[in-house]
C-alpha cells in the first residue's frame, strides 16, 4: 500500500490556465490550491523506504530537478529542496496558509526570472621548464625572472578577480550571489528571461577584459539559490 504522503516538488501562483504536469517518481503530479499559492505534489513517496537504496535515492533526486525544470518552463515556480514533504493534503494546505506572505514576496521577487551560473576558473601559470646544464648563472637568472612573471601574473589575476565581481555585483545587485572556492568563483545570477542575449555579450566581454580567467556560462536553471 502506498504512503498518503504529499512530497512536494514547488509552490507557485495559482495558475490562470491549466499547467502540463509532468511524470513524477512513480506517477502522476497533483496540483494542490490554495488560495492564491498552489503546491505541485506526488502523493503516495515515501522517502523512509528509499533512505538505505542509492540507487532509488539517485533516482529521485534526478525526478526531483526534472520535475521542477520542466515546471518552470511554464511558469515561475518556487523550487523546493529534495526531501520536501507533508502528510496529509490539510497539513499541507495549512502550511501554505501560514506562510503565505513570505511565498508570495519570494515569487515576486523571481517572477519571470531564471538563474545562470557564471564560473570563474583561474587559469595557471605556466611552470618553469628546467634549464639544461643544473644549476649555472642562466638557471637561476630565468628562475628568478619566472618568479617575477608569476607574481605579476598573480596580480594580475587577482586584480581581474575583484573588477569582474564588483561590476557584476554593481550591475545584478540583490540578484547575484557569490561563492567563492580556491578552484574557482562561481557567481549565481538572476536574470530576466528576456535580457539572456545581453548576459551572453556581458559575459563575452568580461572574457577580454580579464584574460587570467575562464569563464564559462551555465545553462539557465530554476532560481535554486534566490529562493
Amino acid at each position: 500500500m502506498r504512503s498518503p504522503n504529499f512530497y512536494t516538488y514547488a509552490f507557485l501562483n495559482t495558475p490562470d490556465v491549466p499547467l502540463r504536469l509532468p511524470s513524477g517518481n512513480l506517477g502522476q503530479l497533483l496540483l494542490i490550491n490554495g488560495n492564491n499559492i498552489s503546491a505541485v505534489v506526488e502523493p503516495g513517496i515515501s522517502l523512509e523506504s528509499s533512505q538505505n537504496n542509492d540507487e532509488e535515492v539517485i533516482k529521485m533526486v534526478l525526478a526531483h530537478d526534472r520535475v521542477i525544470c520542466e515546471l518552470s518552463q511554464q511558469t515561475t515556480v518556487l523550487p523546493l529542496r529534495f526531501g520536501t514533504y507533508f502528510n496529509s493534503e490539510e497539513t499541507l494546505l495549512n502550511h501554505i496558509e501560514s506562510h503565505a506572505q513570505e511565498y508570495q514576496e519570494k515569487l515576486d521577487h523571481i517572477q519571470g526570472k531564471t538563474e545562470y551560473t557564471l564560473k570563474l576558473i583561474p587559469r595557471k601559470f605556466e611552470e618553469l621548464a628546467k634549464i639544461s646544464g643544473g644549476h649555472g648563472r642562466d638557471y637561476f637568472l630565468a628562475k628568478k625572472l619566472h618568479y617575477e612573471h608569476q607574481k605579476s601574473f598573480i596580480g594580475d589575476q587577482n586584480r581581474e578577480k575583484h573588477h569582474l565581481i564588483n561590476l557584476m555585483m554593481d550591475i545584478y545587485r540583490s540578484s547575484a550571489i557569490i561563492q567563492d572556492y580556491v578552484e574557482e568563483v562561481r557567481l549565481h545570477l538572476l536574470v530576466d528571461r528576456h535580457d539572456k542575449a545581453l548576459l551572453f555579450k556581458q559575459v563575452l566581454t568580461l572574457q577580454e577584459k580579464c584574460p587570467h580567467w575562464n569563464l564559462i556560462l551555465g545553462e539557465p536553471l530554476p532560481p535554486y539559490h534566490f529562493v
